[in-house]
């Protein structure tokens, strides 16, 4: 079957979904779809944050360069639905949400205590491109926690105004 053409930006909705996670900076929560693996070894993942977002001006003022990527169950919907539509300027989404701001080991940004997964990161690089609406943060992964129950096909995906679960396993 022949290929189609498409604009670039239907090429990228092409992509399949992308991992939700609340990341914490500080104390303040936020939902990000703007999120990638960087590197295995040594450990990276990336966040991509709008400049004109609260959440950006934590991290650029902050003196200890750090976040906390915490993966959401599927029971947490709504929480991932409420961090991701109110500021942190004007709401303190832990007490809003009832979710349990947890310390960290390595870093001085919280964990969310209810999310199965915690992955603390030192911000190790900032990549700003002119004209893209997301500054990336490089993250090296410097402790991670679990819950032992925690399987990986339990995180929800965002397409674009959705958010899905992942499906079955393919074997050839």
């Amino acid at each position: 079957m022949n290929k189609i053409e498409i604009s670039p930006k239907e090429g990228l909705l092409t992509l399949p979904g992308f991992p939700v996670i609340l990341v914490c900076i500080g104390n303040n929560i936020l939902t990000v779809a703007a999120f990638s693996f960087f590197s295995f070894d040594p450990p990276m993942v990336m966040i991509g944050i709008v400049p004109n977002r609260y959440s950006f001006s934590l991290m650029k003022e902050r003196k200890s360069k750090d976040f906390s990527v915490n993966i959401p169950s599927r029971n947490q919907l709504k929480h991932v639905k409420f961090c991701g539509s109110k500021s942190g300027r004007t709401v303190n989404k832990f007490k809003e949400t009832g979710l349990t701001p947890q310390k960290a080991t390595q870093i001085t940004s919280s964990l969310i205590k209810e999310c199965p997964v915690s992955l603390e990161c030192e911000v190790v690089h900032t990549i700003q491109l002119e004209n893209t609406t997301h500054v990336w943060f490089v993250g090296k992964i410097v402790k991670a926690h679990k819950r032992e129950d925690y399987d990986r096909m339990q995180p929800m995906l965002y397409w674009p105004q959705e958010y899905r679960k992942i499906g079955e396993v393919i074997k050839e």
